[in-house]
C-alpha cells in the first residue's frame, strides 16, 4: 500500500522515530473574506516521537473536558500510540493510554478514537493484526484501569475486537472512525479487501462474548465507488452515507446511502464526481444537518484546484448537488482530507492540507450567510515549531475553542495537537 499521507516510510521501518524523554505536562454562491486570525493559537503539546507517539493524523475526541487522540508512529514500539490530554489549571497534562506493539494488537492508528455507552474507547489501526505480513488492521478496544491511576503513565488494556484478513472481510481501515448505532453495533470502512479488493462497509456485532464481523457492503470499483476512506454516518432513518476516494461512474469518487433492506443493505449512488467544478477524490466523510442535507469535502479538484466543500440536499427521490466553496491550491496537492464537523449554528469547520498562507495548511470556517456561504481562514500553519500539514479534523467544544493535530513540526518535528480560542 503506497499510503498518500506518511510524512516517513512506515511499512518496514523497523527504526525507531525518536528516543527523545517524554514531556509529561506539557457552489452556492461564494463570499470570500480576508484572511482573519484574531483568534489565539497555541500549541498545547508537542509530540517527541518517544513514548507520547509521533505524527497525528487523525482529529479529537472530546469526553468529560478532556481530549483523546491517536499518533500514527512513535510509542515504545514505533507503531503508533492512543493518548489523553487532561486540563491543569490554565495547562493540560498528556498521558500515553496505549503504546501499539505493531504484532496482533493493531498498529498505525490513523483515526479517530470514540466513546462506547461504557465510557471506554472503541477504534482501529491501518495495518498489524496477524494476517496479510504487516497486518491488514484492527478494530480495538481500550478499558481503564479498574483502580484510580496515581501517575499520568498508567496504561490501559486493550482487547482486540477483530483482525482484517483481507480477503472477503476488508483490509486497512482509514481515517473513518467508527459508528455506533442504537443496538451499541459497531459500523465502519475498509479501504481495500472485500471480493473485488476494492474496500467494504462492514458491521461488527456482539455475539456470545465476542464480536462478529460481515461485510455489509463490498465495493465492485465501478459505478458504485471505490476505496472508501472515511467513516459513515446514520440518519434518523437508519440510513448509512459515505463517501469512496475513487470509483463512481467518472471515477473520481462517490457519495454513497445504504439502506437496511431485508437482512441485508442496499446501496444508491447519490452523486458521483466528475473532476469538473465539483472537485475529486473525497477523502473524508459526509456530515448530515437537521434537514437531512449532506455536508463533505473533497481533497483536489474544483475551480481552484485545490479541493471543494459540497452540499447534497434531498429533492424528491434525488439530490441536488451544489458546491459552497473551492480552495485554490495547484493541482494534486490536496486540501481538505477529513471529514467536516458542524456546530449547534450550522457552521462548518475543516482543514486543508497544503494551502494557507505558508503552504503548510490551514483551519477554515464556513457561515451561512444570506443563501450563501461566508469563508473564515482561522488559522495559516507556518511549519516549524508551530506545526505544518493538518490531516484531522476539527473539535469544537461547547465554549467554541476549537483543537486538533498537525502531523508535522513542532518543536521536535513530530507534530503538534493544537487549540484555537475566540
Amino acid at each position: 500500500m503506497n499510503s498518500k499521507h506518511q510524512p516517513q516510510s512506515f511499512i518496514g521501518e523497523n527504526s525507531p522515530a525518536a528516543t527523545a524523554a517524554l514531556a509529561i505536562i506539557f457552489v452556492l454562491t461564494f463570499i470570500l473574506l480576508p484572511s482573519a486570525q484574531a483568534q489565539t493559537y497555541q500549541v498545547i503539546h508537542n509530540f517527541t516521537g518517544g513514548q507520547d507517539g509521533a505524527y497525528p493524523e487523525a482529529g479529537l475526541t472530546e469526553r468529560g473536558g478532556n481530549l483523546y487522540g491517536t499518533a500514527y508512529q512513535g510509542g515504545g514500539s514505533n507503531r503508533g500510540t492512543v493518548f489523553k490530554l487532561a486540563r491543569n489549571g490554565s495547562g493540560w497534562i498528556f498521558s500515553p493510554l496505549y503504546s501499539f506493539t505493531g504484532g496482533t494488537d493493531g498498529s498505525a492508528p490513523i483515526a479517530a478514537v470514540v466513546f462506547g455507552h461504557d465510557g471506554t474507547i472503541y477504534g482501529t489501526t491501518e495495518f498489524g493484526g496477524h494476517n496479510c505480513g504487516v497486518g491488514c488492521g484492527t478494530v480495538f478496544h481500550l478499558r481503564p484501569p479498574l483502580s484510580v491511576c496515581k501517575t499520568v503513565l498508567c496504561a490501559w488494556t486493550e482487547t482486540v475486537l477483530y483482525q482484517f484478513s483481507g480477503s472477503s472481510d476488508g483490509a486497512n481501515p482509514g481515517y473513518g472512525e467508527l459508528t455506533f448505532d442504537q443496538a451499541g453495533n459497531l459500523y465502519g470502512t475498509t479501504f481495500f479487501g472485500g471480493v473485488n479488493s476494492q474496500g467494504v462497509v462492514y458491521e461488527l456485532t456482539l455475539s456470545g462474548g465476542g464480536w462478529t464481523e460481515r461485510a455489509i457492503h463490498t465495493f465492485s470499483g465501478s459505478s458504485d465507488g471505490e476505496n472508501p476512506y472515511s467513516s459513515v454516518v446514520f440518519d434518523a432513518a437508519g440510513n448509512l452515507y459515505g463517501t469512496t476516494y475513487a470509483g463512481g461512474a467518472h471515477g473520481y469518487g462517490a457519495v454513497f446511502r445504504l439502506t437496511p433492506s431485508g437482512s441485508g443493505w442496499t446501496e444508491n449512488i447519490l452523486y458521483a464526481f466528475q473532476d469538473l467544478t465539483d472537485g475529486e477524490q473525497p477523502f473524508g466523510g459526509v456530515v448530515l444537518d437537521n434537514a437531512g442535507n449532506l455536508y463533505a469535502a473533497t481533497s483536489t479538484g474544483g475551480p481552484g484546484s485545490g479541493g471543494t466543500v459540497y452540499q447534497l440536499m434531498p429533492s424528491g427521490s434525488s439530490w441536488t448537488f451544489g458546491v459552497v466553496y473551492s480552495f485554490t491550491g495547484s493541482a494534486h496537492l490536496p486540501g481538505p482530507y477529513d471529514s467536516l464537523t458542524m456546530d449547534a449554528a450550522g457552521n462548518l469547520y475543516g482543514t486543508t492540507t497544503q494551502d494557507g498562507a505558508h503552504g503548510a495548511g490551514s483551519v477554515f470556517k464556513l457561515t451561512p450567510s444570506g443563501g450563501g456561504w461566508t469563508e473564515t481562514d482561522l488559522y495559516d500553519f507556518p511549519g516549524g515549531t508551530q506545526g505544518a500539514v493538518p490531516y484531522g479534523s476539527v473539535l469544537v467544544d461547547a465554549s467554541g475553542n476549537l483543537y486538533g493535530t498537525a502531523s508535522q513540526g513542532g518543536t521536535h518535528g513530530y507534530g503538534v495537537i493544537w487549540e484555537i480560542t475566540p
